[in-house]
């Protein structure tokens, strides 16, 4: 075994004044440890969002009735509050994971030489965002599974999501100046389908809100919409969304557009056909709880595959990935 280096008391200050400085000073991840720990933000970011699904799917909304501890005298579970408790709480835990994730992508950021401050912004981003959807989930939890809290607090998710893709797609490239691969026409409809796409989840919320699975056996408030119009509506964006990422695939074709963005295009058409086939099916069969958390990832993996179409649209040169001999000089300067 190496010998441990020796500690100083200046060290110890110097960590306690700038970890992240005092960490960066002593370590240089290779460009594939900061693309791998962005995406496993990106997956956990996903993951927290399915579920928080499975906590209301299973009817654990209030397994813990408070927050931010469990019950007015326990921080966790107990025994006695059985199944419920320990999903709900379990689902808490996992916020920790998250924050845990987020940190490491914050750190491999800040560690990478030379240092690229847009991508420890993008870090931060999500860590004030986890940060603050976790209060909201309190609150979610404090006024009884209001289902228009519960909206925002996927909706954050969301939120989350757009940032942590955006991270990740970051970490393969420079910070030189973005060149456009098509031309203006194309971009606005991409950003036509992005508010689309938006949308199209937006009112998944709400059909979330008027439907049957409220989150907990208890009576809890729902939107007061009729939940089989709102379920049409939803539909009709997803066609919207579906007829849009064909159009774009045909246009792309037709400007001989590079390989990238034909290649996420397809793929979020793919991702729109499997969401669409669990959609109905689910819809046809009154909610089964499985099929309904199924379409929550879905709809994840939608928002991602549609980020992933408009980020294609620009390049930038590609960060070497690890490769026998690259090291840290292979990584592009700041601009």
């Amino acid at each position: 075994m190496g010998r441990v280096p020796k500690v100083t008391r200046a060290d110890a200050t110097a960590f306690v004044r700038n970890p992240l400085a005092f960490i960066a000073e002593r370590w240089t991840p290779a460009p594939g440890t900061v693309q791998r720990a962005a995406l496993a933000a990106l997956v956990m970011s996903v993951v927290i969002v399915v579920t928080g699904g499975a906590v209301r799917l299973t009817g654990s909304g209030l397994g813990c009735p408070t927050w931010p501890k469990c019950t007015e005298d326990s921080i966790t579970a107990t025994s006695a509050m059985g199944m419920h408790g320990a999903i709900e709480f379990g689902n808490r835990m996992l916020t920790y994971v998250l924050c845990a994730a987020v940190g490491w992508a914050i750190i491999a950021a800040r560690s990478q030489k030379p240092w690229r401050r847009s991508l420890t912004r993008l870090g931060w981003a999500q860590f004030w965002v986890v940060m603050g959807n976790a209060v909201l989930g309190g609150i979610v939890v404090l006024v009884g599974l209001n289902p228009y809290t519960v909206a925002a607090h996927f909706l954050l998710s969301t939120a989350l999501i757009a940032v942590a893709t955006v991270m990740w797609q970051r970490t393969r490239e420079s910070d030189t100046a973005p060149r456009p691969l098509v031309g203006k026409a194309v971009q606005q409809l991409v950003w036509v389908l992005v508010a689309a796409t938006v949308l199209l989840i937006a009112v998944g919320t709400v059909v979330t809100g008027a439907g049957p699975h409220a989150g907990d056996s208890s009576d809890v408030e729902r939107m007061p919409l009729d939940w089989e119009n709102v379920s049409r509506l939803h539909a009709v964006l997803a066609w919207i969304v579906v007829t849009l990422t064909f159009a774009l695939w045909f246009v792309l074709k037709a400007v001989a557009a590079p390989k990238d963005p034909l290649d996420r295009t397809r793929d979020l058409f793919l991702v729109l056909l499997a969401q669409g086939v669990i959609g109905y099916v689910q819809y046809f069969t009154d909610l089964p709880e499985v099929l309904v958390g199924a379409h929550m990832l879905g709809s994840c993996l939608v928002w991602i595959a549609t980020l992933r179409v408009l980020l294609s649209l620009r390049e930038r040169p590609e960060v070497m990935a690890d490769m026998p001999g690259a090291s840290a000089e292979a990584v592009p300067t700041r601009a």
